[in-house]
């Protein structure tokens, strides 16, 4: 007898969020720290979330899914996947299970019938990719031994850098989860024509339990992840492995790079801060010209032109192999692996089609992007749900059109995975509620701020939870017979 195979269309139902109300305006924190607004808000963009002292990845997962629930009717006992992914998990045993626990009580608390028993809950973790290795392990399973089901995978991360850091401005933290089920509402996500690259890249953004070392968090008992990393390392990494895991896409589908890039509307990336997938799509529609015809040629010589470079020696950097793991070294690591095509960019930024080739087709959502900072896995579908947003309100979809994401993880991976609009795809975002999630804030001042940051209660903070978890409190017994050191312990605000 034959397994059961789905046959149907597979992708994304759904939508739903949960972002910390703490909130800090980083022209603000430029009057705190000295720094440029005008640059800040260039770069980065206007504000980011801190996570509060009641607050975890686990807490901030549960409240995601507990709202997906709700908002889209779902029923508990139909739910077969239930995936985390994070970077910022602080248990290295259980991981979903934990955020399956909190939303049960809850769902019990209401007379609803438990997720059930038979649910999957692995958590994924490769930094920022976690979260779209969940959604394709999801597909993966409803295609197969969990036809006909449906799946629930959470992206949520706590992005905490030391203070003083070039990395304190694209602080963030929050949730977003995903449905997910064969004929689905929102979006038909093709697995079969996405492209893949990964490459080890050694020093691109790591977080070696070292850190962990002689830190005393007794009061909070928050573990502080400061990453370790290198600025312009990482956004050299960042656009090669885009370059790579297009180009796999390309292959797989055999397109005409500068034709398909030119006939996308939308596309949504993974967004550390505003800058870098705007970086990301404007080198890949530079390469698309490299390898265009005569005429994307002399588009791209033009850009040479105002950059004062050589145009053939651009198309041959272009075509050139390049070991972006040599630059990991202290004498290297502010190399540019690609400097040619950098310099093009720059002059190619200032050029009229940049705004209809880059900024026109990153346009949807992105303006909401400005005020969540970087969430990390949660990063990519947060833009989708603030994008599918601004689509409703302008009618910007169309059912059966095509939609680029790209999902990228340091260390180094990437992946190219196309959306198809579903014709349910209004009233699926009308249950988003996005734009509501981001709505209950608390605007911290600089003692407030540290506070935060470094893991101490702020009394001052007014903040009644409702409808959501919280930490209650966090084991210290470690005896023969009983230990529950470190272990949280949830607690349900109805």
């Amino acid at each position: 007898m034959k397994n059961p195979v789905s046959t149907r269309p597979i992708g994304i139902s759904g939508l739903a969020a949960y972002i910390p109300p703490y909130r800090v305006w980083l022209e603000d924190w430029c009057d705190w720290t000295d720094s440029q607004w005008p640059k800040i808000r260039e770069v980065v963009g206007r504000s980011f979330r801190v996570r509060g002292p009641q607050q975890s990845v686990y807490t901030m997962s549960a409240n995601a899914v507990l709202r997906l629930i709700d908002q889209y009717d779902v029923d508990p006992t139909r739910v077969k996947f239930l995936g985390l992914g994070t970077e910022s998990s602080t248990d290295n045993s259980a991981g979903a299970i934990i955020v399956k626990g909190m939303v049960d009580e809850a769902l019990a608390k209401r007379g609803k019938p438990p997720i059930s028993r038979s649910c999957e809950v692995p958590e994924f973790k490769h930094a920022c990719l976690g979260g779209v290795y969940g959604m394709k392990g999801a597909i993966r399973h409803l295609a197969l031994d969990g036809a006909g089901s449906q799946a629930i995978v959470v992206c949520a991360d706590i992005a905490e850098y030391a203070r003083g850091s070039s990395g304190e401005p694209t602080q963030g933290a929050g949730a977003v989860a995903m449905l997910l089920e064969e004929d689905p509402q929102l979006a038909v996500v093709d697995l079969v024509g996405s492209g893949s690259a990964s490459d080890y890249r050694i020093m691109d953004f790591r977080k070696p339990m070292m850190r962990f070392c002689g830190q005393d968090r007794s009061e909070s008992h928050h573990v502080q992840d400061f990453p370790v990393f290198n600025g312009k390392y990482s956004t050299t990494c960042y656009v090669d492995e885009t370059l790579q895991a297009l180009n796999d896409m390309y292959e797989k589908r055999r397109l005409e790079p500068s034709l398909y890039l030119r006939s996308l509307r939308s596309v949504f990336m993974h967004r550390p801060y505003r800058r870098m997938p705007e970086t990301g799509w404007a080198v890949s529609y530079l390469f698309a010209l490299g390898h265009g015809s005569a005429e994307d040629r002399a588009e791209l010589a033009s850009y040479c032109e105002k950059a004062g470079i050589d145009a053939d020696l651009l198309v041959e950097e272009m075509g050139r192999k390049t070991e972006v793991s040599n630059l990991a070294t202290p004498e290297q690591h502010s190399y540019e692996a690609y400097p040619l095509t950098m310099a093009a960019m720059r002059a190619f930024r200032a050029a009229p089609g940049y705004r209809k080739e880059i900024l026109g087709k990153l346009r949807l959502g992105s303006d909401t992007m400005l005020d969540l900072g970087n969430l990390y896995t949660a990063a990519l579908p947060a833009w989708m749900a603030a994008g599918f947003e601004q689509a409703l309100v302008e009618g910007s979809f169309e059912a059966g059109e095509e939609v680029l994401t790209l999902g990228y993880g340091s260390g180094d991976a990437a992946e190219v995975i196309p959306f198809f609009i579903a014709e349910g795809w209004r009233e699926a975002t009308r249950k988003i509620g996005f734009a509501e999630a981001m709505e209950s804030a608390i605007d911290l001042d600089f003692d407030q701020y540290v506070a935060l940051h470094d893991g101490r209660h702020v009394k001052e903070l007014e903040y009644e939870p409702s409808n959501e978890f919280i930490i209650d409190s966090v084991g210290t017994t470690d005896e023969r017979h009983f230990s529950d050191l470190g272990i949280e312990y949830y607690k349900y605000i109805a």
